[in-house]
Protein backbone atom coordinates (compact mmCIF):
# COMPACT_ATOMS: atom_id res chain seq x y z
CA UNK A 1 0.00 0.00 0.00
CA UNK A 2 2.91 2.20 0.96
CA UNK A 3 4.16 2.12 -2.76
CA UNK A 4 0.69 2.88 -4.01
CA UNK A 5 0.20 5.64 -1.78
CA UNK A 6 3.75 6.91 -3.49
CA UNK A 7 2.56 6.69 -6.74
CA UNK A 8 -1.01 8.26 -6.31
CA UNK A 9 1.11 11.78 -4.65
CA UNK A 10 3.32 11.70 -7.44
CA UNK A 11 0.49 11.68 -9.77
CA UNK A 12 -0.96 14.77 -8.04
CA UNK A 13 2.17 16.19 -7.68
CA UNK A 14 2.49 16.11 -11.45
CA UNK A 15 -1.33 17.44 -11.71
CA UNK A 16 -0.45 20.41 -9.85
CA UNK A 17 3.13 21.27 -11.54
CA UNK A 18 0.76 21.27 -14.81
CA UNK A 19 -1.83 23.31 -13.43
CA UNK A 20 1.44 26.22 -12.64
CA UNK A 21 2.37 25.94 -16.42
CA UNK A 22 -0.71 26.23 -17.20
CA UNK A 23 -1.10 29.56 -15.76
CA UNK A 24 2.10 30.53 -17.30
CA UNK A 25 0.45 32.39 -20.33
CA UNK A 26 -1.21 34.73 -17.92
CA UNK A 27 1.51 35.39 -15.48
CA UNK A 28 4.26 35.27 -18.34
CA UNK A 29 2.51 35.14 -21.74
CA UNK A 30 4.38 31.67 -22.16
CA UNK A 31 1.68 29.66 -23.99
CA UNK A 32 3.35 25.96 -22.82
CA UNK A 33 0.15 24.38 -23.59
CA UNK A 34 -1.58 24.99 -26.46
CA UNK A 35 -3.93 22.36 -27.24
CA UNK A 36 -5.07 18.90 -26.14
CA UNK A 37 -2.63 17.49 -28.23
CA UNK A 38 0.43 19.26 -26.41
CA UNK A 39 -1.17 18.35 -22.89
CA UNK A 40 -1.00 14.67 -23.66
CA UNK A 41 2.42 14.96 -25.00
CA UNK A 42 3.39 16.51 -21.48
CA UNK A 43 1.34 14.26 -19.21
CA UNK A 44 3.30 11.29 -21.62
CA UNK A 45 7.08 12.60 -20.75
CA UNK A 46 6.33 13.29 -16.89
CA UNK A 47 4.65 10.23 -16.02
CA UNK A 48 7.13 8.00 -18.10
CA UNK A 49 9.88 9.80 -16.48
CA UNK A 50 8.88 9.92 -12.83
CA UNK A 51 7.87 6.16 -12.87
CA UNK A 52 10.89 4.87 -14.70
CA UNK A 53 12.74 6.48 -11.87
CA UNK A 54 10.06 4.76 -9.47
CA UNK A 55 11.05 1.27 -10.78
CA UNK A 56 14.52 1.99 -9.80
CA UNK A 57 13.81 2.22 -6.50
CA UNK A 58 11.57 -0.62 -6.96
CA UNK A 59 14.71 -2.31 -7.84
CA UNK A 60 16.48 -0.93 -5.28
CA UNK A 61 14.51 -2.14 -2.62
CA UNK A 62 12.98 -5.37 -4.22
CA UNK A 63 16.39 -6.72 -5.66
CA UNK A 64 19.46 -4.75 -5.08
CA UNK A 65 18.86 -3.96 -1.39
CA UNK A 66 18.25 -7.71 -1.12
CA UNK A 67 21.84 -8.87 -2.12
CA UNK A 68 23.69 -6.12 -0.58
CA UNK A 69 22.14 -7.22 2.99
CA UNK A 70 22.45 -10.94 2.11
CA UNK A 71 18.83 -10.96 2.79
CA UNK A 72 17.88 -12.76 -0.55
CA UNK A 73 19.84 -16.22 0.85
CA UNK A 74 16.81 -16.66 2.58
CA UNK A 75 14.51 -16.50 -0.24
CA UNK A 76 16.80 -18.68 -1.96
CA UNK A 77 16.49 -21.27 0.66
CA UNK A 78 12.75 -22.26 0.09
CA UNK A 79 13.06 -25.20 -3.10
CA UNK A 80 12.56 -22.66 -6.08
CA UNK A 81 14.62 -22.02 -8.57
CA UNK A 82 16.83 -19.17 -8.07
CA UNK A 83 16.12 -17.43 -11.31
CA UNK A 84 12.31 -17.86 -11.14
CA UNK A 85 12.79 -16.17 -7.96
CA UNK A 86 14.23 -13.42 -9.66
CA UNK A 87 12.09 -13.11 -12.61
CA UNK A 88 8.85 -12.81 -10.14
CA UNK A 89 10.24 -9.92 -8.56
CA UNK A 90 11.43 -8.16 -11.83
CA UNK A 91 7.63 -9.24 -13.08
CA UNK A 92 5.94 -7.26 -10.03
CA UNK A 93 8.25 -4.31 -10.89
CA UNK A 94 7.42 -4.45 -14.87
CA UNK A 95 3.94 -4.56 -14.10
CA UNK A 96 3.74 -2.38 -11.28
CA UNK A 97 5.19 -0.11 -13.27
CA UNK A 98 3.65 -0.25 -16.17
CA UNK A 99 -0.15 -0.04 -14.28
CA UNK A 100 1.09 2.94 -12.55
CA UNK A 101 2.15 4.67 -16.16
CA UNK A 102 -1.66 3.81 -17.33
CA UNK A 103 -3.39 4.74 -14.75
CA UNK A 104 -1.52 8.01 -13.75
CA UNK A 105 -1.87 8.89 -17.68
CA UNK A 106 -5.63 8.21 -17.18
CA UNK A 107 -6.14 10.19 -14.08
CA UNK A 108 -3.99 13.21 -15.18
CA UNK A 109 -5.95 13.17 -18.72
CA UNK A 110 -9.57 13.04 -16.89
CA UNK A 111 -8.31 15.55 -14.11
CA UNK A 112 -7.18 18.32 -16.40
CA UNK A 113 -10.22 17.77 -18.61
CA UNK A 114 -12.64 18.53 -16.06
CA UNK A 115 -10.55 21.30 -14.53
CA UNK A 116 -10.29 22.67 -18.35
CA UNK A 117 -13.87 22.79 -18.46
CA UNK A 118 -13.92 25.72 -15.87
CA UNK A 119 -11.10 27.37 -16.62
CA UNK A 120 -10.37 26.99 -20.39
CA UNK A 121 -6.42 26.77 -20.15
CA UNK A 122 -6.06 25.18 -23.36
CA UNK A 123 -8.44 26.03 -26.65
CA UNK A 124 -9.85 23.84 -29.12
CA UNK A 125 -12.48 20.57 -28.70
CA UNK A 126 -11.36 17.32 -27.50
CA UNK A 127 -12.72 14.63 -30.26
CA UNK A 128 -12.70 10.72 -29.77
CA UNK A 129 -10.64 10.91 -32.91
CA UNK A 130 -7.96 12.50 -31.03
CA UNK A 131 -8.11 10.40 -27.58
CA UNK A 132 -8.16 7.70 -29.45
CA UNK A 133 -5.28 8.36 -31.16
CA UNK A 134 -3.05 9.71 -28.50
CA UNK A 135 -4.26 6.74 -26.20
CA UNK A 136 -2.58 4.37 -28.51
CA UNK A 137 0.85 6.44 -28.60
CA UNK A 138 0.36 6.65 -24.84
CA UNK A 139 -0.50 2.64 -24.60
CA UNK A 140 2.63 2.36 -26.44
CA UNK A 141 5.34 4.44 -24.55
CA UNK A 142 3.65 2.98 -21.15
CA UNK A 143 5.04 -0.64 -22.18
CA UNK A 144 8.29 0.65 -23.64
CA UNK A 145 9.01 2.72 -20.37
CA UNK A 146 7.76 -0.25 -18.50
CA UNK A 147 10.60 -2.14 -20.18
CA UNK A 148 13.28 0.53 -20.11
CA UNK A 149 12.62 0.59 -16.17
CA UNK A 150 14.17 -2.60 -16.20
CA UNK A 151 17.71 -1.33 -17.89
CA UNK A 152 19.24 0.48 -14.38
CA UNK A 153 19.10 -3.20 -13.26
CA UNK A 154 22.56 -3.89 -15.18
CA UNK A 155 24.50 -1.20 -13.28
CA UNK A 156 22.43 -1.46 -9.85
CA UNK A 157 23.90 -5.23 -10.05
CA UNK A 158 27.56 -4.68 -10.91
CA UNK A 159 28.29 -3.54 -7.38
CA UNK A 160 24.57 -4.16 -5.58
CA UNK A 161 24.54 -0.08 -5.55
CA UNK A 162 21.04 1.23 -4.99
CA UNK A 163 22.49 4.76 -5.75
CA UNK A 164 23.88 3.82 -8.78
CA UNK A 165 20.57 1.97 -10.19
CA UNK A 166 18.65 5.38 -9.36
CA UNK A 167 21.20 7.94 -11.19
CA UNK A 168 21.02 5.32 -13.90
CA UNK A 169 17.56 5.87 -14.18
CA UNK A 170 17.69 10.11 -14.35
CA UNK A 171 20.47 9.44 -16.52
CA UNK A 172 17.97 7.41 -19.20
CA UNK A 173 14.86 10.01 -18.19
CA UNK A 174 17.00 12.86 -19.11
CA UNK A 175 17.80 11.05 -22.51
CA UNK A 176 14.55 10.33 -23.42
CA UNK A 177 12.11 13.00 -21.96
CA UNK A 178 14.29 15.76 -22.51
CA UNK A 179 13.20 18.19 -25.20
CA UNK A 180 15.41 19.32 -27.94
CA UNK A 181 14.24 21.76 -29.64
CA UNK A 182 10.57 20.56 -29.94
CA UNK A 183 11.16 17.44 -29.62
CA UNK A 184 12.14 14.59 -27.72
CA UNK A 185 14.15 10.98 -28.52
CA UNK A 186 11.19 9.31 -27.74
CA UNK A 187 9.34 10.99 -30.58
CA UNK A 188 11.72 8.66 -32.60
CA UNK A 189 9.88 5.20 -32.56
CA UNK A 190 13.31 2.94 -33.16
CA UNK A 191 14.81 4.88 -29.78
CA UNK A 192 11.85 3.73 -27.07
CA UNK A 193 11.83 -0.21 -29.09
CA UNK A 194 15.13 -0.25 -29.20
CA UNK A 195 15.50 0.65 -25.72
CA UNK A 196 12.45 -1.40 -24.27
CA UNK A 197 14.46 -4.70 -26.02
CA UNK A 198 17.70 -3.35 -23.85
CA UNK A 199 15.31 -3.50 -20.89
CA UNK A 200 14.61 -6.96 -21.72
CA UNK A 201 17.62 -8.25 -22.37
CA UNK A 202 18.67 -6.94 -19.09
CA UNK A 203 15.92 -8.47 -17.25
CA UNK A 204 16.88 -11.86 -19.17
CA UNK A 205 20.54 -12.08 -18.25
CA UNK A 206 19.81 -10.92 -14.96
CA UNK A 207 17.31 -14.13 -14.66
CA UNK A 208 20.10 -16.11 -16.40
CA UNK A 209 22.79 -15.74 -14.29
CA UNK A 210 21.37 -15.86 -10.66
CA UNK A 211 22.57 -19.60 -10.50
CA UNK A 212 25.93 -18.80 -11.01
CA UNK A 213 25.84 -15.92 -8.46
CA UNK A 214 27.88 -16.41 -5.27
CA UNK A 215 25.90 -14.26 -2.65
CA UNK A 216 28.06 -15.97 0.09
Amino acid sequence: MGYIRSAAIATLIIFGYMILISYSPKLYSINVLKNYSSVFSMIDVFVRGTFIIFAAVLLGRFVIDEFNQKTITVLFMYPIKRHKIIAAKLMVVFAFTFLCIVASMIILSVLYFVINSFTHFVSGELTLNLVLQHAAKLGFHALAASFIALIPLYFGMRKYSIPTTIVSSVIIVLLTCSDFGGFNLNDIIIVPILLAAIGIAVGYMAIRKMDQIDIC
